[in-house]
């Protein structure tokens, strides 16, 4: 899944963005607020962690825009602002949730966990389908009770591939989901990625659509 981290402490953001990519996610790196509003594809990314404390802005204006431009990305506020005043603040603009520095890494896995579960209409954490379980947070994935020897990559496109069931997805959507915006995208590493999960999980379970990408069986 990709974030967008809006964060000004650059320090903060680098250690963040590494913990973040050792957890599997493809991390963007805003660090202003005008950044932020502008950033080119906000409609890709899976969520978004802002905090409030920017440079050139208050975060919660910032976020009360993209809500007024209908942006539904789910929201993750990650602030040392932590006053009641601030986190019903926060709330009110439109934040999925309220989370105050500093915290431990695996709680705030969990609640990105929790908000794209819910903007997904999910109710637990783990997805199931034609005989595949693929849990994101133990970052384990099972065939019909077998496990699964996935790489890092291969897990992130079966993660993307079982959130979207039965859905064209093209090689750019793919690289969108799997790849940070400054990384070197290449259209074969996605048939490349493709053919590799293919032989783990069966040929039949991944359809090519000609001219157009991928269906996942679900």
């Amino acid at each position: 899944m990709r974030l967008l981290l809006v964060e000004d402490d650059p320090e903060l953001g680098r250690r963040l963005g590494e913990r973040l990519r050792k957890a599997d996610y493809a991390v963007d790196l805003a660090t202003t607020a005008a950044d932020a509003a502008a950033w080119p594809d906000l409609d890709k990314m899976a969520a978004i962690i802002l905090d409030l404390g920017l440079p050139d802005g208050d975060g919660v204006e910032l976020l009360k825009r993209w809500r007024a431009e209908r942006l539904d990305r789910p929201v993750l506020i990650l602030t040392a602002r932590g006053s009641w005043q601030d986190k019903v603040e926060g709330l009110n603009a439109g934040a999925d949730d309220f989370v105050v520095k500093p915290v431990r890494f695996e709680e705030l896995q969990a609640r990105l966990n929790a908000i794209t579960r819910r903007h997904l209409g999910k109710r637990d954490g783990i997805l199931e389908a034609g005989g595949l379980q693929l849990d994101p947070v133990g970052r384990t994935a099972q065939d019909n009770g077998e496990p699964l020897a996935l790489s890092r990559r291969e897990f992130g496109l079966l993660h993307l591939f079982m959130r979207r069931p039965g859905q064209v997805l093209s090689q750019s959507d793919i690289l969108e989901d799997l790849y940070d915006l400054e990384a070197e995208r290449e259209l074969n590493t996605v048939e490349v990625l493709v053919g590799r999960l293919r032989r783990k999980i069966g040929r039949e379970r991944i359809t090519t659509i000609r001219g157009m990408g991928y269906k996942f069986a679900a």
